[in-house]
């Protein structure tokens, strides 16, 4: 008699454990492939019994209300032929992404996530990467997943069109509406508050080893869920704070005395007094595309920058400096915003940041500056082109504005055509007596890695790898310099040189602190060379940057005045990597996860590897405030400068 009630649901039976098996075998391969550190975890029975947990609860979701529907319409054919596409098309996407989670896996430390998803939406870019890169990937995909698609159904179509007894329409409701049940039961996986979440099986202090017991579909539709709900927010994820609590920390850790913030409606809006008293300077950010302290002779990297080193010599450096996070929007809004990382998405593409959100733009813009963005490739990508017109940049050049530029590769025109036009540009600025503030932001170091033949001798072959770009992103930066150090504008601006982020963020911790450390040069009109020994942070720049140019105007960057002379505070740096918090202060690391206590460690510049230590909780605190300050700020639009009165002359 069951039999007779479940015979039209075997077909979702058979795709059901068919995906089991898909999913559990792709696991292990994947956990052979990082078996010390899955062994070091002592991980084994969990990733992969805490693996087919979440792949039922996958499978479940896929597949429990067709098997509702199946029992409760008749044996229609039209019905079959709808069935045996979906079972088809759900085994090959499943298959697909696990075909494509090594990859990404290798670049990123995680499975397709957020990141994933967003660069879906540049398919010039990620066509060309990958046809420049991995060529055969991209020819692979669409075979692999025809041949998945096509064998699926034509098994799935068989399974139909064996002879089904009827059992009486009654029996198969009670059946459906049992199967209902065990479906919702199965893709919550818990009788708790709260479903299965990845919090829930993460186990190891290793943040790849805790991706290991997901699968692909499961990481990428947690990702889509939260990107549909405008993101998570920090207090979601960490535990709120009263806002009076968060506001006072940020605050204490500005280096501002509290008597500063003055203005009720925007909590750390301040001015400052500038280091500099002089005619204000012009001032140049270029933002380095993943160029981290790894490729960085004089941080103890490979010995691939010999120009930003000799740079260094007559540079204030700043060799313990920290990226907040692993994507170019995050380093935007850390150096160009002074604005803190969130769980979220970087503010550069979120609807409430799109006008009226801070920038150092603005101040600069209201003094009369030019304000002009460069960029090699198309401006739109990530939104840049939206964020920045929006909060205070005036131009933007990019791809299309070079008439005969000397190369082109995926990701647009190459460094050297990019710096040329900048010096091009300021040496015209200058001339006409306009001050500027303009971002160069280089992007040769990117993906598949492609840069102009005979500028460099090679580190290694063949030509397009990641540390030969990052040899000619130093190479390109150098050439920059020589022309600006020879120009008329070099002698009344101020120029940094930083990276936005580390290339191949991932390590065996919780937070890889090692990877989020960065060169960060000052260099230009009156600026001494020293070594800074201390811990500081990409949003301490903008501060720093209006101080030097001799600007002293209200802002509400909570970041700190490097060049403060009075600045008594130890060094601190925070960081975001996907779902967990890092605040560094001193040698001490506090790491927060979404719904689990704080960790607290002492990072070791030797080993590069964060070694557990007893929970300070006045410390645990201070980093719970940091983690929620961007999300309440952005929420509450206190990031932003007082609206000018409509009644002033």
């Amino acid at each position: 008699m069951l039999s007779r009630i479940l015979a039209p649901v075997k077909p979702v039976m058979w795709f059901f454990l068919a995906g089991l098996l898909l999913l559990s075998t792709a696991r292990l391969g994947l956990s052979l492939w990082q078996f010390d550190a899955v062994t070091e975890a002592h991980g084994w029975s969990v990733v992969l019994l805490q693996g087919l947990r979440v792949d039922v609860a996958t499978l479940c979701l896929m597949f429990g209300l067709p098997a509702v529907v199946l029992l409760l319409l008749p044996a229609w054919r039209p019905v079959h032929a709808i069935a045996s596409l979906w079972l088809a098309s759900c085994l090959a996407l499943l298959l697909l992404l696990e075909l494509a989670t090594p990859g990404f896996m290798g670049e990123y430390g995680l499975r397709p996530n957020r990141l994933f998803i967003e660069y879906l939406a540049y398919p010039r870019e990620v066509l060309s990467t990958l046809w420049n890169g991995r060529p055969w990937q991209l020819v692979l995909a669409p075979i692999v997943a025809a041949a998945a698609l096509g064998s699926g159904w034509t098994r799935a179509w068989r399974l139909f069109a064996r002879p089904q007894p009827a059992a009486p329409w009654i029996q198969r409701a009670v059946c459906a509406v049992l199967v209902l049940l065990l479906s919702a039961l199965g893709a919550r996986s818990t009788l708790g508050h709260r479903p299965l979440n990845p919090a829930m099986v993460a186990f190891s202090a290793n943040p790849l080893v805790n991706q290991l017991p997901l699968n692909s579909f499961y990481a990428l539709a947690n990702a889509t869920r939260q990107w549909l709900k405008q993101e998570d927010s920090a207090m979601d994820l960490y535990g709120p704070l009263p806002e009076k609590d968060v506001v006072a920390a940020v605050r204490a850790t500005s280096g501002l005395p509290d008597i500063a913030f003055t203005n009720p409606d925007i909590p750390t809006l301040a001015a400052r007094v500038p280091t500099y008293s002089g005619k204000p300077r012009n001032l140049v950010i270029v933002l380095e595309e993943s160029l981290g302290a790894q490729f960085i002779g004089h941080l103890g990297g490979l010995p691939l920058s010999p120009n930003l080193d000799r740079l260094s010599e007559r540079a204030w450096t700043f060799t313990q400096m920290y990226a907040t996070g692993t994507r170019s929007v995050r380093g935007i809004e850390a150096v160009v915003a002074g604005f803190a990382p969130t769980p979220a998405q970087a503010v550069v593409k979120q609807p409430k940041a799109q006008q009226g959100f801070y920038t150092l733009a603005q101040t600069l813009k209201a003094r009369g500056y030019d304000t002009t963005f460069y960029y090699g490739g198309q401006s739109h990508f990530d939104n840049m082109r939206g964020f920045f017109f929006g909060n205070g940049f005036d131009r933007m050049i990019d791809q299309k504005d070079y008439a005969a530029p000397q190369f082109t590769g995926s990701w647009g025109v190459s460094d050297e055509d990019l710096f040329d036009r900048a010096d091009e540009e300021f040496d015209r600025l200058h001339a006409a007596g306009t001050p500027f503030f303009s971002l160069v932001f280089s992007s040769s170091n990117h993906d598949p890695f492609e840069f102009p033949d005979g500028r460099i001798g090679l580190y290694e072959q063949p030509k397009q790898t990641r540390n030969n770009a990052a040899k000619y992103a130093d190479h390109a930066v150098g050439q920059f310099f020589k022309q600006a150090m020879a120009s008329d504008y070099w002698s009344d601006t101020v120029f940094l040189v930083v990276a936005d982020h580390d290339s191949r963020v991932f390590g065996e911790d919780l937070v890889p602190v090692d990877n989020f450390h960065v060169p960060a040069l000052i260099l230009g009109a009156g600026i001494a060379p020293r070594r800074d020994e201390r811990i500081a942070s990409q949003i301490d720049l903008g501060p720093t940057l209006l101080s030097l140019i001799g600007i002293g105007d209200a802002t509400p960057m909570t970041g700190r005045d490097l060049s403060d002379t009075t600045l008594r505070e130890p060094g601190r740096a925070l960081m975001q990597y996907d779902g967990n918090y890092a605040w560094m202060q001193g040698e001490d690391v506090v790491v927060l996860q979404p719904q689990k206590n704080p960790q607290q460690y002492r990072y070791d510049l030797n080993s590069k590897r964060l070694r557990s230590a007893p929970l300070d909780p006045t410390l645990a605190r201070t980093a719970h405030a940091q983690a929620l300050w961007g999300s309440l700020a952005y929420d509450r639009r206190w990031y932003r400068t007082p609206e000018p009165s409509p009644f002033k002359n």
